[in-house]
Parts: C-alpha cells; structure tokens; sequence
C-alpha cells in the first residue's frame, strides 16, 4: 500500500493551526469571565474608539457566531460578534478594539492594509483555482500545468504574509488606544494583550501551515516530474 510521505507536512500544519485555533479560543474563554472595571460593552468601546478617532463614517452591526469579528473597509462597517458585542468582558474589549484599530489603519491609509485589500482578488483565485488545476496537471502527467498550480498557491501565501503586520499593527494600536484612553488599567490590559497575542498566533500558525503545503507541492511536482522521465 502506497503512502505519500509529504502527508507528514500537512498533518504538522494542520496540528500547529489546531493549537493555535484551541489556544485563542481558550484564552478569549478564560479572560470572558473578567469584567472591565468601567462596566463598558464591546459595543460601546468600539464606538467611544472610533469617536476619539475621529471617525464617524463607520457603522459597528452585529454578526452571528464566535469571534467572527471583523471590520469591512469597503461597506465601512465594523462588526462583533455575538461573543463580544454587549459583553463587558476583558478579553471583548480586546477584540473590539483590535477590530477599532483596522478602522484606524483604513483611516490613516496604513499601506499594509491597502495592499491586502488590493491582494484579495488574486488570493481568492490562487484559492479556487490552484489545487484543481495541480491535480489535473499531475494526473496527466503535464508538470508545466501542474507549476501553473503551484505558482497560483503562491498568491494564498503571499497574502496570509501580507496578513501578518496587517494584524499585528491593528492590536498594537488596540492597546495603545486602550491604555491612553484610560479604557483598561493595568492587569485587565495584560489579559487584554494575551487575548489579542493569541488571535495573532492563528494568523502565523496559519502563514506556517500553508508553506509547508507548498514545500509539499513543489515536493509533488518534483517527483511528478522525474517519474515521467
């Protein structure tokens, strides 16, 4: 029985973004039980947030789900998540802030972001389109075609690089805005920051577990290619 020996590379991805996956969600768990000693909602420190930045053009909604959170720089709204928007918890606040310092990034014109946003289209079609046309490459022995598959995975990573400062910034700024701000004081500002350490870990578990798919493509590839000769 044959056994493809570069499965080992996606199961050690798919290990590290399941530890990273447990770990946000129980440490955003851990800190939900923390109340904020202003008594303020998620909701209501985004929107105080977004005042003392100077933004009013952005709407904060609400959407189903855990730590669905996100703000759409193109619809200009900023939405919580069922876990985080009416809830006055120190890991909320967090991730309502971090969300708050994406508005501010889109507001400042922080180019990582732009770029992203600029990457989107391309790493959507690098997406859906790289993997159907790998298989179809090396069922039919055409490497070339099977490169072009490859080359279009590269979009996917290249975004989730550009991703990584995107994120990092945006929490960066969530704190600096919550300690200034006089939001969270001391210890609730720790956890706070290990909330928003832990979200952040997804992102690099999730950059590290694509490249090593790609070093399993090229691996493919390779061998693909030397088995026809």
């Amino acid at each position: 029985m044959y056994f493809d020996v570069t499965y080992i590379l996606v199961l050690i991805g798919a290990l590290i973004s399941l530890i990273a996956s447990i770990n946000v969600n129980w440490t955003f768990k851990r800190y939900s039980r923390k109340l904020n000693a202003r008594g303020m909602t998620a909701e209501q420190v985004a929107s105080y947030i977004l005042q003392s930045a100077d933004i009013h053009d952005v709407q904060i909604g609400r959407i189903r789900g855990n730590l669905t959170d996100h703000y759409s720089p193109t619809e200009k709204v900023l939405r919580l998540s069922d876990s985080v928007y009416g809830s006055s918890s120190v890991a909320a606040i967090g991730v309502a802030a971090h969300e708050c310092g994406h508005a501010i990034q889109h507001k400042v014109g922080y180019f990582p972001l732009k770029l992203r946003s600029i990457s989107v289209p391309v790493a959507n079609i690098g997406s859906k389109l790289s993997w159907p046309i790998i298989l179809l490459g090396l069922v039919l022995g055409y490497m070339g075609l099977a490169k072009v598959g490859v080359f279009m995975f590269l979009f996917v990573v290249a975004f989730q690089l550009i991703t990584l400062p995107v994120e990092f910034n945006a929490s960066h700024r969530a704190i600096k805005v919550l300690r200034e701000r006089n939001i969270l004081f001391d210890e609730d500002l720790r956890k706070a920051k290990k909330v928003l350490t832990a979200a952040a870990m997804t992102y690099v578990a999730s950059l590290f577990s694509s490249i090593l798919q790609l070093f399993r493509l090229l691996l493919l590839v390779r061998g693909g290619g030397r088995r026809r000769r």
